[in-house]
């Protein structure tokens, strides 16, 4: 038996701010409110939800496990009912742990669409080692593109990347179904895979009309919550950036990895990875080592220990020796 959670509301669009009240009521929530938020979202957005919906406001500032204590900790002294995160990928995150942890629902208002956090039910934590966890899909998400098109055009061009590497991702989905009988499912990967054709198909006019990107991020969302798990929209790339993320000493932004990650493991598979590498490129999003500002060392060392940072079957199958690795950069044009 799979359980699917999926939002129960989603607004996407200029103003979709201004119907924060009226889903609140259509939700049926009730009580005291919390809104998340850091200092920048707290100026962008987070103060003026406060005002609107007359809640409580916590700024967070610290590394995501303290905050999430902290928030349990006013959960429960304030009686907090529902809590409402308001920021990018990292802010959303800690809303939706503290969430998960206290028992609570919680609404998703994303102030950039960097990568899809946005809808999923997955957590992902920068730890020593980072982690991936398991919680609940917001209850509701308000995604206000007037608010979200002024994010800084890295953000945006991280978020297309992260959407664009679903394509290898579901590749590996089927190549796991095929050589070892995984579960594969067809809607999730669907779903998927269309979300990432979109915006490739779309990549030239993707930052004139952002909406595409949303409702993409939030479709790859959705997709992991009917799969009951990240499969659709994380595979070897994600490997890939998660090894980088434990290894460089200033990684690059998950979006971005993903989508340098996504050009390689596309040309593993014998797929489309010049288109890959070429959309990427037109959303002004990095296509090689020296535009993520990481080492040609560190790529080739992520891309031979990818394969174990997961129990996941990919396209690194049982990994890839140092010449293979050096060979697959140079090819993509990852590395010189």
């Amino acid at each position: 038996m799979k359980y699917i959670e999926l939002p129960r509301r989603v607004i996407v669009g200029d103003g979709a701010i201004h119907r924060l009240r009226d889903v609140i009521e259509e939700l049926g929530l009730k009580g005291n409110s919390l809104v998340i938020s850091d200092p920048t979202t707290k100026e962008i957005a987070g103060d003026n939800v406060r005002r609107d919906i007359d809640a409580s406001i916590y700024t967070t500032q610290g590394t995501p496990d303290s905050e999430v204590e902290r928030i349990l900790l006013e959960i429960k002294r304030d009686e907090i009912r529902y809590l409402i995160g308001v920021g990018g990928g990292r802010i959303i995150d800690i809303t939706k742990l503290a969430a998960f942890k206290a028992g609570i629902p919680f609404l998703s208002v994303p102030t950039a669409a960097s990568h899809d956090g946005i809808t999923s039910p997955q957590v992902s934590i920068k730890r020593s080692t980072p982690i991936s966890i398991k919680a609940h899909c917001p209850i509701g998400v308000i995604a206000d593109t007037a608010i979200i098109r002024k994010a800084p055009e890295r953000l945006l061009a991280a978020g297309c990347a992260d959407v664009i590497s679903n394509y290898t991702a579901v590749l590996d989905w089927k190549l796991a179904n095929k050589e070892k009988g995984e579960y594969y499912g067809d809607y999730a990967a669907t779903l998927a895979m269309m979300s990432a054709q979109i915006v490739m198909h779309n990549a030239e006019k993707i930052m004139d009309d952002i909406s595409i990107l949303v409702e993409a991020l939030i479709s790859s969302g959705v997709a992991i919550g009917i799969a009951g798990s990240s499969r659709p929209c994380s595979g070897a790339e994600h490997n890939f950036s998660h090894v980088l993320d434990r290894i460089c000493p200033n990684p690059a932004l998950h979006g971005e990895q993903c989508g340098v990650g996504s050009i390689m493991m596309a040309y593993l598979h014998e797929a489309e990875w010049e288109r890959v590498r070429d959309s990427l490129k037109k959303v002004k999003a990095p296509i090689n080592a020296k535009e993520l500002g990481i080492e040609d060392n560190y790529i080739v060392e992520a891309l031979t220990k990818a394969h174990k940072i997961r129990d996941r079957y990919t396209i690194l199958r049982d990994g890839l020796s140092r010449e293979k690795a050096i060979e697959l950069a140079k090819i993509t044009g990852v590395i010189e």
